[in-house]
């Protein structure tokens, strides 16, 4: 039998775990990674939590192995943004439990689509949102924006 996967709201004592395993995923993707580029990672509650926003962590046998955040782009519309899945643990559906929460949570807020971008070279990340609906409606400068309307 598999690890439980637990899905839950970010609290300040998982961020040096969440920033690492971010950063961790867009190095593997990219070959290296600028911190400095990414400053909300510095203070996740800062970033997202106290801003409204929902971030998500998901765990395994008590280690982080994911994360997740739904933010405000407008009163209409929400933006999964920091999807990441730690390489070790890929391929359980810890991205498809990851999504599945921030769209009840975007349904919930309640907005009337959700909004999302991606590398056009992420395929695995592609059809993860293709597969809850998402189409996309804009590609450019090697990115994908997908949308998907609730």
């Amino acid at each position: 039998m598999g690890e439980e996967i637990k899905i839950r709201p970010f609290k300040a004592g998982d961020q040096d775990r969440a920033k690492a395993l971010i950063l961790s995923g867009l190095a593997e993707h990219f070959n290296l990674i600028d911190p400095t580029l990414n400053p909300d990672l510095v203070n996740i509650e800062e970033s997202y939590i106290s801003q409204g926003s929902l971030f998500l962590v998901a765990e395994a046998d008590g280690a982080l192995v994911g994360t997740g955040a739904l933010i405000s782009e407008n009163a209409n519309t929400g933006r999964i943004v920091r999807v990441s899945v730690a390489s070790t643990q890929r391929r359980k559906g810890i991205g498809r439990l990851l999504t599945e929460h921030l769209i009840e949570a975007a349904r919930t807020r309640p907005f009337k689509q959700i909004v999302v971008e991606t590398n056009d070279d992420w395929y695995d990340a592609i059809q993860l949102y293709q597969h809850y609906g998402f189409a996309e409606y804009d590609r450019r400068d090697g990115e994908i924006h997908m949308m998907l309307q609730l």
